[in-house]
């Protein structure tokens, strides 16, 4: 049978009104958003504090040495970067007028002794002298005024004895005396380790580094066999911090070798500084010795305070404020693309990686992390663009 003209014509129009109609849809259509998909899993959670400011990796020891007196640069035994032993010269200062001094008191402290000789000879003489007076008073031979007399100069001469061993006794303390105030003009290691900082050469002048006032000390030196980090913690978190805590320590020079250590010290007393959040120091000692690193590197240190394994948990950073998470609701037959969803969460544990889920979400569930993008909102549909290795794994 044979179609009329009219109905063909009429066919056609059908025909170019579905086309028009399906292209209107598929520009009228809602557009899909690209995100970052992480699926909720099990594991463990800390809760944890972190410092404010960067901490810095300190030796167990480390002195600024000074002269305790002015004066020019006689002997300089080692040069930056040298190990020395405890009790190594290091540096000394010209000291020529004590040498002198002292040796002037070793010669006065020579004449003391002599004249302690002489002294006590005579006095021993006198002593011999007025027994000998005694005995004679006694058998009549010389008068009492004769036995007085000898018996006085025997005291006499033994007091001038003990004078002398006096003045032995007050040369040596001179000699002492300027062999300590050689001690000022000098400077002898106090442990072993080695030499960081030399501020001055043969010749210059070196001045004295007392605590508060702003001069360089002359050696700087340190024992990089022992080290920790020390670092400025809120206040708001001292009281929760303890001697014992695990600690997680983190360089900016060694970003992908985090170091496992624990709390040593937590400082008594709150830092006050100008125009800064108030805070306290805390001591972190490394768990297993290591002198690889040196002194001075950035650190960040992360303190333990709870952990909890096998819990729910999603990376912080998909949570939004109020507790709320974005979560990709498929479409059927079509697990990477869907309607995005709000979900509202009680949460536990936290730390800035990982946050404990007690209520909102389960196992599987797959969360926005891309919050940033544009048209990432409640109800807009959107398609997993890169999703971690479980998201993947369920998307199949």
């Amino acid at each position: 049978m044979e179609t009329s003209p009219a109905l063909r014509r009429i066919l056609l129009a059908l025909l170019v009104l579905l086309v028009i109609s399906a292209g209107v849809w598929w520009l009228m259509r809602p557009e899909t958003v690209p995100v970052v998909l992480h699926a909720v899993d099990v594991g463990r959670v800390d809760a944890t504090v972190v410092n404010t400011r960067a901490g810095t990796v300190e030796a167990c020891q480390r002195t600024r040495l000074s002269a305790i007196t002015g004066g020019r640069i006689a002997y300089l035994g080692v040069k930056e970067g040298d190990r020395v032993k405890k009790g190594q010269l290091l540096m000394k200062l010209w000291n020529e007028d004590q040498k002198a001094q002292q040796y002037v008191a070793e010669t006065q402290l020579a004449l003391a002794s002599q004249r302690v000789n002489e002294q006590c000879v005579v006095a021993a003489n006198a002593e011999r002298e007025a027994k000998r007076q005694a005995l004679l008073r006694a058998q009549g031979y010389v008068s009492v005024a004769r036995e007085d007399a000898a018996r006085s100069e025997a005291d006499a001469r033994r007091s001038a004895c003990a004078s002398a061993r006096a003045d032995v006794v007050q040369a040596q303390a001179r000699v002492a005396l300027a062999k300590t105030e050689q001690q000022r003009t000098v400077l002898i290691a106090p442990f072993d380790g080695t030499v960081a900082k030399i501020v001055g050469e043969l010749g210059e002048y070196s001045t004295p580094s007392p605590p508060g006032v702003q001069t360089p000390p002359a050696i700087d030196l340190m024992d990089s066999s022992c080290l920790y980090v020390k670092a400025p913690m809120d206040e708001v978190d001292a009281p929760k911090i303890t001697a014992g805590l695990p600690v997680r320590v983190t360089l900016d020079a060694l970003p992908l070798q985090p170091l496992a250590g624990h709390v040593r010290r937590v400082a008594p007393y709150v830092l006050a500084v100008e125009k800064q959040a108030r805070t306290v120091d805390v001591e972190v000692d490394f768990d297993v010795p290591t002198t690889q690193l040196l002194v001075g590197y950035s650190a960040d240190v992360e303190i333990v305070l709870r952990q909890k394994d096998a819990v729910l948990r999603v990376p912080t950073a998909a949570i939004m404020e109020g507790s709320r998470v974005l979560v990709l609701n498929p479409d059927a037959g079509d697990k990477a693309t869907g309607k995005l969803e709000e979900r509202k969460l009680k949460t536990g544990l936290a730390n800035w990686e990982y946050t404990e889920i007690l209520e909102g979400l389960k196992r599987g569930d797959r969360v926005v992390m891309s919050l940033e993008r544009a048209g990432v909102k409640v109800g807009a549909r959107a398609t997993a663009e890169v999703a971690s290795q479980s998201a993947k794994a369920i998307a199949k």
